[in-house]
């Protein structure tokens, strides 16, 4: 199963820093994701894509976890040369994760 199975994403930017939610569907899958999709976890699946700190926020009562990645968009949207400067894509590579 791949997370897009059971949540979504919303993201954000803001300078370098993106912001990433995952809200699940269904709040019965809010304890799987909790466990599984730790800020280690999400480091290590960007990559060399966030250069910084990974923090991982949780929000029980909507059923989301908003991670926020540090040093993870080239710069920011005026200085990057990256097609996605404000890190759209992020959040649904976030989803290809298997789990």
């Amino acid at each position: 199963m791949k997370l897009w199975d059971i949540a979504h994403t919303r993201t954000g930017d803001k300078g370098n820093i993106s912001n990433i939610s995952l809200i699940v569907f269904d709040n019965k899958d809010f304890q799987l994701i909790k466990e599984k999709i730790t800020a280690t976890v999400v480091k290590q699946w960007y990559g060399d894509q966030v250069k910084g700190e990974v923090i991982r926020y949780e929000l029980p009562l909507l059923g989301a976890l908003n991670f926020v990645l540090y040093d993870a968009l080239g710069g920011g949207v005026t200085s990057s040369t990256a097609l996605d400067k404000h890190g759209k894509t992020l959040g649904a590579y976030l989803l290809e994760m298997p789990i």
